[in-house]
C-alpha cells in the first residue's frame, strides 16, 4: 500500500478576515499554526512516517508543512516546494473582503470567481507591484508563466506537470509522501486523482488542515481516499469554506 496525504494550509491571516488571498504571501493565525499541530497528531495517531514532502512558494503552506513534521519528528526529510503548487491567482480581486465584494456585485458573481471551472477574475495589471514578474521567487519561472489571474482550468493545467512528472513518480519509490498546498492547487489533483468532471469539482470545498489520505496499490491504482478525522466537524469547515462568498 502507497498513500499520500493532501493537506490545505492552516487558516491564513486573510482566511480570518475573508479575504481574496491567491499568491498574496500572507502568515498563518496563531489558530492556524494550531490548526497545522493539530494535523501533525492525527498523522502520528495513524502511523504516517512520511518520506519526502512537497510545498508551495507561499509562506502559509511552508510554516504548515513545517509544524506538521516538527510535530511527527521528521524534519529531516527532503522537502521540494514549487511554484506550481501555489494558489489559484485571484488577479485584481487579491486582498479584497469575499462579503463586501458580494454585496456589490452579487454572490452569483462571486460565486463565479471563486467556483467556476473556467472563469478568472480580472487581471493585474502589468505595473501592479502585486503582479509576480516583480517578486524575487519568481525569478526563474519564464514570464509567460506568471499568472496575472487564473481560473481553476488554468491553475490545474500549470500545477498538473509537476504532480505528473515529480510528485507522483516519486511515489513509485516511497511509501508515504506528503503535499502542503492550497485550497485550488489540491483541488486540481484531486479532480484529477479521482476523475471528477467539472461540474463536480467546483462543489468540492477543502477545509483547513484537515489531512485528505489517497491509498494505491502496488499497480499505483487508486484504492481509497478519506479525510482524518470527525466527519461532522470536516463538514462544518466544508461549509463554512462555501459561505465565504456570502454576503
Amino acid at each position: 500500500m502507497k498513500r499520500i496525504v493532501l493537506l490545505r494550509h492552516g487558516e491564513s491571516i486573510w482566511n480570518r478576515e475573508n479575504r481574496f488571498t491567491g499568491w498574496t504571501d500572507v502568515d498563518l493565525t496563531d489558530v492556524g499554526v494550531q490548526e497545522a499541530a493539530a494535523a501533525g497528531e492525527a498523522l502520528k495517531a495513524e502511523g504516517f512516517a512520511f518520506a519526502r514532502a512537497y510545498t508551495s512558494y507561499l509562506k502559509r503552506a511552508v510554516k504548515t508543512l513545517d509544524t506538521v513534521l516538527d510535530v511527527l519528528d521528521r524534519d529531516w526529510i527532503p522537502v521540494e516546494k514549487s511554484w506550481r503548487l501555489n494558489e489559484k491567482h485571484y488577479g485584481a480581486l487579491q486582498g479584497l473582503n469575499k462579503s463586501e465584494t458580494a454585496a456589490r456585485y452579487g454572490e452569483e458573481q462571486v460565486r463565479i470567481w471563486r467556483r467556476s471551472y473556467d472563469v478568472a477574475p480580472e487581471p493585474l495589471a502589468e505595473d501592479d507591484p502585486r503582479n509576480p514578474v516583480f517578486d524575487v521567487r519568481y525569478n526563474g519561472v519564464p514570464d509567460p508563466y506568471l499568472p496575472r489571474t487564473e481560473s481553476l482550468k488554468e491553475t490545474i493545467a500549470r500545477m498538473l506537470p509537476y504532480w505528473e512528472c515529480v510528485i507522483f513518480p516519486a511515489l513509485k519509490r516511497e511509501n508515504e509522501l506528503l503535499v502542503v498546498a492550497h485550497g485550488n492547487s489540491l483541488r486540481g489533483v484531486i479532480k484529477h486523482l479521482k476523475g471528477l468532471s467539472d461540474e463536480e469539482i467546483v462543489r468540492l470545498n477543502l477545509p483547513t488542515a484537515v489531512p485528505y489520505v489517497f491509498e494505491f496499490d502496488e499497480g499505483m491504482r487508486l484504492q481509497n481516499d478519506f479525510f482524518l478525522g470527525d466527519p461532522e466537524a470536516i463538514r462544518a469547515k466544508m461549509e463554512a469554506v462555501a459561505n465565504q462568498g456570502k454576503r
